[in-house]
């Protein structure tokens, strides 16, 4: 549902706004990195370079920005526009330095070598506990007739078929995409993000209510 930021009878401007943004320490945010805006022609351009927030060092390294600040600029450079908001109501900039973008090779490297060797144990681990030989060379016997102790005609079509169905199931081949739908990992990254920028809005915004309530018994 939309939501009117104030009404005087003049002209509307649509405004979306974005979940989450980027930010360098000292750079200066406008309206137009954290929204989406929709208005007369003239009018976008002026709007989208109004600027909302200049970042401090006492600031840390996230901060949010409520759909009220933003109504609070708007009414100062257009006092006769409509407000139609729609979306969320805060926008959480994270300040990113040089190093925290690019990625540190070690800590890949060595992140990749763990789930390789994790990930290896335990399919091991589960074949050891349902007795995987013991099922091989069962089947092996009920297909053949004949006791196999490594039925490797049988276990090397089984280990790549293991391969393949991981495959399939992630909808990945090194950085090739299968289809289209997303995997389950993804739809986990993407839960796993969506409930940390819900926690650190809300809990920026309690900081931030906390400090005006400390401003206004002092």
């Amino acid at each position: 549902m939309p939501r009117r930021g104030h009404h005087s009878g003049g002209r509307t401007v649509y405004l979306r706004m974005k979940k989450r943004i980027s930010c360098p320490p000292g750079g200066t945010v406008l309206l137009g990195s954290v929204a989406r805006l929709l208005a007369e022609e003239g009018l976008t351009e002026q709007l989208r370079r109004i600027p909302l927030y200049t970042h401090r060092p006492e600031d840390g390294n996230r901060v949010v920005i409520d759909v009220l600040q933003i109504i609070k600029a708007l009414r100062e450079t257009a006092p006769d526009a409509d407000v139609e908001t729609y979306g969320d109501p805060q926008v959480l900039i994270m300040v990113e330095t040089q190093d925290s973008r690019s990625p540190r090779m070690a800590v890949l490297a060595g992140a990749w070598l763990l789930l390789f060797f994790g990930a290896g144990l335990a399919i091991m681990n589960f074949h050891t506990d349902v007795s995987m030989k013991e099922v091989h060379q069962r089947l092996a016997l009920l297909l053949t007739g004949k006791e196999s102790l490594h039925p490797l005609w049988f276990q090397i079509p089984y280990s790549i078929g293991v391969g393949l169905g991981m495959v399939l199931f992630f909808n990945h081949l090194f950085r090739k995409k299968l289809n289209e739908e997303p995997n389950p990992l993804e739809l986990e990254m993407y839960n796993y993000q969506e409930n940390i920028n819900a926690y650190v809005i809300s809990d920026e915004m309690r900081k931030k209510a906390s400090r005006v309530e400390g401003q206004e018994h002092d």
